[in-house]
């Protein structure tokens, strides 16, 4: 049964929830079994370390990009009307957001998607970071933040389309684009070699990049097939943590769709990436010192999420995959809010041995 035969029986709603929590199990798995996480890529950076940690992330990256431009190239997806190309967007808010989002980051120790991650693998420091997100996100949305957060995007904003699309003001194109995804794919493949590791560095660190290129075809593939307006959008997690917090706590609920599905998926993923590696373990708070920290990051990474238009994977992976401009803004800023943050709060060795990629945290202030 095609595509277009089941949003004819289940309806568009039902299709794009099931294909997002098959996506999101998808991610879940792979971004659990790599550990997957930009914090971490971005303490190895800052600290000239180039071990698994940024291999991963650059692999995911990489992989996204590769596999979003190939089915451009194919004929497969148009992003062209996506939120992230096609409306007026803002530079002050991806660049404001995105340091934000970095500083809070290094303070949860994890982004949001992480934090989800985690979540299902019994961390309850992650947990308590993602309620906590997910209540300043809607806050920055819809609620008290939300002044705040419109007068820091209209500092600097640009028109959509052609202005907002890399691929049109560089010229490049999308062949172009190709050979970047797959020039960075290459950093990764050295990175990962010099450092070693297992199979699943490998495994899922691609798969969690080709389910950021899925999320973008399927949403794309039914918005094509429907006779309803359905938005072409890709995989985020800040705008789906506010909309969950919506359906507990408020009624009516938002209508069902891809993001409904999403969540739960990489949630149950998660868990199953956990149990297969053995490392699911109920954790919590040590001091009220780390819990503070914890709070107070998940607060900033909400508020600089909805700020820049998405988490590190919306704004920077799925964003970037379409060579967004504020996307790739709010990137440089989640890297230079991490770095600076880390080297002021947690102080770790400036340098570390050759081959030598463990992250040790700051003794006295570990959560």
């Amino acid at each position: 049964m095609n595509l277009a035969s089941l949003m004819e029986r289940y309806g568009d709603a039902a299709v794009l929830a099931t294909g997002g929590a098959l996506i999101g199990a998808l991610f879940g798995f792979t971004a659990q079994r790599s550990r997957f996480c930009l914090r971490a890529a971005v303490i190895e950076f800052w600290h000239r370390r180039f071990g698994d940690k940024l291999a991963v992330w650059l692999l995911a990256f990489s992989s996204a990009v590769v596999g979003v431009q190939l089915l451009i190239l194919a004929g497969a997806l148009d992003v062209s009307d996506a939120r992230q190309l096609a409306s007026r967007g803002s530079l002050s808010g991806a660049l404001v957001g995105g340091l934000l989002f970095g500083i809070g980051m290094i303070l949860t120790r994890g982004c949001a998607s992480r934090l989800l991650v985690l979540s299902a693998n019994g961390n309850l420091r992650a947990l308590l970071s993602g309620l906590v997100f997910a209540v300043t996100a809607q806050a920055a949305l819809g609620g008290a933040l939300a002044p705040l957060r419109e007068s820091i995007s209209l500092w600097w904003t640009v028109d959509g389309g052609s202005a907002r699309d890399l691929l049109a003001l560089t010229g490049i194109g999308h062949k172009g684009a190709l050979l970047f995804g797959l020039l960075w794919a290459a950093a990764a493949l050295f990175f990962g070699l010099r450092s070693g590791g297992g199979a699943w560095k490998w495994f899922g660190g691609i798969g969690a990049g080709l389910s950021v290129a899925a999320a973008w075809w399927f949403s794309y593939s039914v918005a094509s097939e429907s006779f309803g307006v359905v938005k072409i959008q890709g995989m985020t997690f800040s705008g789906p943590s506010a909309e969950w917090l919506m359906r507990v706590l408020h009624a009516p609920t938002p209508p069902i769709g891809f993001d409904f599905g999403l969540m739960p998926g990489v949630f149950l993923g998660s868990m199953i990436g956990a149990f297969i590696g053995r490392d699911f373990k109920i954790e919590g708070f040590k001091d009220g010192y780390s819990m503070g920290r914890y709070i107070a990051g998940a607060m900033l990474m909400g508020f600089g999420a909805m700020l820049a238009g998405g988490c590190a994977v919306g704004a920077g992976v799925t964003g970037g995959a379409i060579f967004a401009l504020t996307a790739w803004l709010s990137l440089f800023g989640m890297w230079l809010g991490a770095g600076l943050t880390d080297r002021l709060i947690d102080r770790e060795p400036a340098a570390a041995p050759a081959g030598d990629t463990s992250l040790q945290p700051a003794p006295t202030r570990a959560p």
